[in-house]
Parts: structure tokens; C-alpha cells; sequence
């Protein structure tokens, strides 16, 4: 059976551990680019060197912003569109995103070079952390075209039906990343420079097996040269639908920012560096569910596509299941263990152990809501709706964070930067659940068991 036909007929739960499975996995994996960085930069340079890395941190968001907007907005229609039974144009899709992301690439890292130190500055950069951010940044640029082939194309193998390959692709770059790392931070003491070297050699390596693939026999859509001229229709669509992750990367890049400078006023360079470890223990919690909903994406678009609505409701709601799921160990980790988790990326720095293990509980007290949450705004985006996806996206980490990241800290202190994430995520949640029951209201056929 077509690989692609197996997304409207194949039982949806067994579909769902088909697709999510290896994506998750793959995810989990690949949130150990930014655990391994940090671990070997923290007990291998110091927490001046984590903290750069923190203050840097927003670019690379903004980087995967510019991928996420081509690569998440293309795998919708894809998968629409062989729901649809339109081959020809998920292919002229595939052909116009690779265009789309080779030229904003290079935008991307010209820009990067250009307006480096002026960024890193703004970002809140003291004059003892800036050599290391610049050292880490100037070697990633190098590969943000990498990174845009290897991460943004490689969702288009998942979408067309195969999503093994798609899993091997983030398993080979992590593996590189992992033994390139010490490598080259404790054998050729490159200090940060060296792990961003690791990362963009793995990157490269991932670029390459993504192009070989379509250019392969193994696809389900191939890469041609008459597909790579741009079509504004195509380009509008994959806009449209991709702008709500793209939206998302870009707030989270400010509140990035907001953050680092809210915890450099009221407790200074070590709060970044507590920041820093965070948001990677957040990635490793996150990636799964962003595994699950792109398992999910094809899935419900597919079938959406296919007007099979019994199947995408059963595909939202397992989902969510999941999600759930994830996100209740997460938070079981990082309410009991937060000084283990924190140990592991600095040994001899006990004042940054316990504030970070403060912050982490404080700042993900509201997971068990969110699984649903993230699963739930995945639904608008699989079903090609971007304005309401948009909106729960911006709701949570605009419209609710940053004014509570304004003003609790005024009555909180520091408490108070790190209680603005769960007063969000639980606001955002609630209205969330409301967009939710209105619109599967209108789909036409009942859940199927």
C-alpha cells in the first residue's frame, strides 16, 4: 500500500505510535544539540561560558523561526495535499521550499555577521560574557544553511509517509554532536567556539543525508530542478500556514531577551546562566511533544484534507493523551529533582544550583496543563487554520507573558520573573480549551473510538 494512502486508511492509534514514535525520538534526540552544548560548556569552560551562550540563545531562535515559517508551513500543505491526491503539487511544494530556505539562509547569516556585537549588547551581554557569545556565534553562522536543509526538509520526509528516515536523520546529527563536542572542547580546548564547530559539522552531515534522499529513489517526492522556480501562490500559502510557528520562534526569541535582562537586574550573570539550564531541561521536556505533534501533523491534515473528520478528532485527542502524559514525568522530574538536574551541567557552583533548582520549579509549575495546550494549537496548524493558530501561540507568550514578566517581578522580585511562565501557561491554556470546543463543534462527524 502507498505509503501516503496508509494516513486515511490504517487505525489511527497504531498510526499515531507509527508516526510519533520515531519523531519523537527524533526530537528528544535532537534536544541534546542544546543539553551536550551546555553540559560540556558548563563543566568544561565555566558559567561565564554558559552564560554567553544564553545571551546568545535568541539568535539561534530566530534562525529556527526563519526555517520553521518554510519547513512547518510546507509540511501542512504537503500533507493536504496528498490527502487530496495531488501529488504533482506537494512536489512543486517540496521544490519551492528548498528555494525558500537556501535564500533566506544566506540572508539570515550575512545579517548575523553584520549586526552581531550591537545584538549581543541589546541582548544584555556584560563585558565579561561578551567574548564568549561572539566566539559561539561566530562559528554557528556558519551553518544555518545546514541547519535549514537538514531540520526544515527533513519534515517533509515525515510528511510524505516515512517517518524512520526522518528519525535517522536527527539520530545522526546528535550522535556527531555528541562525540564532536568533547572533542574539541577538552582535545583541541576550542572552549565555545569548539561546540559550536560540533554542531554545525553535524548539521552539514544531516543537510547532506536529507538531500540524498530526495534525490533518491526512496521518495515519495522528489526534488527536481522544474519544481525549484518560485510560485507566488505556493509561497503565500506556506507563509500563511507557517507564520503561527514562525511567530512563536520569534517571541520566544524576546522573551528571551526579557528574561535574561529581568534576571540580570535582580540577580546578574549567574541567573542567566540558571536561565540557560532551563531552557534546555524545557527543550528535553518540550521535544517529545513537538515529536508527538508532528507524528499528529500528517495524520489530521491528511485526513482533513480527505474530509475523514472521525479520524482527525481521534488523532487530536490521542495527541493530546500523549502530551499530556509527557509533560505530567516532566514535571514529577523537575518539582522532586531540580538540584540533580541542575548538577549536571555545573559541579562546583553551588549558589547557582540553588537558585536555578528555585527558578526551574517555580517556572514549570503549570506543565500538566500545557501538553494540551501545544497539542491543541498543532491541530489549527495540521488544519490549515494559521489565524487561530496564530492567536493561542501569541496569547501565550505575549498577550499573557510579557505583561506578567513586566509586572510581577515589581512586587515578586525575583520570584516574580520566574512565576510570569506559569500565570501564562495557564491563561493561555483556558482560552485554548474554548477555541478548541468551538471549532471541532463544526466538524460534521462524531469521534470514533
Amino acid at each position: 500500500m502507498d505509503r501516503s494512502k496508509l494516513l486515511g486508511e490504517e487505525r489511527v492509534g497504531r498510526l499515531l505510535i507509527k508516526f510519533s514514535v520515531p519523531a519523537t525520538i527524533g526530537m528528544l534526540v535532537n534536544a541534546l544539540y542544546t543539553i551536550i552544548d551546555r553540559i560540556f560548556v558548563g563543566r568544561g569552560v565555566g558559567s561565564l561560558a554558559l552564560s554567553g551562550i544564553s545571551i546568545s540563545f535568541p539568535i539561534p531562535l530566530v534562525i529556527m523561526a526563519f526555517v520553521m515559517l518554510v519547513a512547518l508551513g510546507a509540511t501542512s500543505l504537503i500533507s493536504i495535499r496528498l490527502g487530496q491526491g495531488k501529488k504533482e503539487e506537494a512536489e512543486r511544494i517540496v521544490g519551492n521550499s528548498f528555494v525558500l530556505l537556501v535564500i533566506i539562509s544566506l540572508a539570515i547569516t550575512l545579517a548575523g555577521f553584520l549586526f552581531m556585537d550591537p545584538l549581543l549588547i541589546q541582548f544584555g551581554a556584560s563585558a565579561e560574557v561578551l567574548p564568549y557569545a561572539r566566539q559561539f556565534l561566530r562559528v554557528l553562522l556558519w551553518g544555518v544553511l545546514f541547519q535549514s536543509i537538514g531540520f526544515g526538509m527533513n519534515n517533509f520526509i515525515r510528511a510524505e509517509g516515512n517517518p524512520r528516515v526522518a528519525m535517522l536523520t536527527m539520530i545522526l546529527a546528535a550522535v556527531l554532536n555528541t562525540i564532536l563536542n568533547p572533542v574539541f572542547i577538552f582535545g583541541f580546548k576550542m572552549g565555545v567556539a569548539g561546540s559550536a564547530l560540533a554542531t554545525v559539522i553535524a548539521q552539514a552531515v544531516a543537510s547532506v543525508w536529507v538531500l540524498s534522499y530526495f534525490f533518491g529513489k526512496r521518495a515519495l517526492l522528489r526534488l527536481r530542478l522544474r519544481n525549484m522556480r518560485l510560485d507566488l501562490g505556493i509561497v503565500r500559502g506556506i507563509m500563511a500556514i507557517g507564520l503561527s510557528p514562525f511567530v512563536m520562534q520569534l517571541v520566544a526569541s524576546l522573551v528571551t531577551v526579557i528574561f535574561n535582562k529581568s534576571l540580570a537586574h535582580y540577580s546578574g550573570d549567574r541567573a542567566i546562566a540558571a536561565f540557560g539550564v532551563i531552557t534546555s531541561l524545557v527543550m528535553v521536556i518540550f521535544m517529545p511533544v513537538f515529536g508527538i505533534n508532528q507524528g499528529a501533523q500528517p495524520i489530521i491534515g491528511f485526513n482533513y484534507g480527505a474530509r475523514k473528520y472521525d479520524r482527525v478528532k481521534r488523532a487530536l485527542r490521542l495527541s493530546i493523551y500523549g502530551a499530556t502524559a509527557i509533560m505530567l514525568a516532566g514535571f514529577i522530574a523537575t518539582e522532586f529533582f531540580p538540584q540533580v538536574l541542575m548538577s549536571m551541567f555545573v559541579a562546583n557552583d553551588q549558589a547557582m544550583i540553588e537558585l536555578g533548582s528555585r527558578g526551574l520549579r517555580l517556572y514549570l509549575m503549570m506543565l500538566p496543563i500545557i501538553g494540551f495546550q501545544v497539542a491543541s494549537v498543532n491541530y489549527f496548524q495540521a488544519t490549515g487554520k494559521p489565524k487561530k493558530s496564530l492567536f493561542l501561540t501569541l496569547s501565550r507568550q505575549v498577550i499573557f507573558l510579557i505583561p506578567t514578566l513586566f509586572i510581577l517581578p515589581h512586587f515578586l522580585g525575583l520570584d516574580g520573573v520566574w512565576l510570569a511562565g506559569p500565570v501564562s501557561d495557564f491563561a493561555s491554556s483556558l482560552l485554548t480549551a474554548i477555541l478548541l470546543a468551538h471549532d471541532l463543534r463544526n466538524l460534521r462527524l462524531p469521534v470514533v473510538g
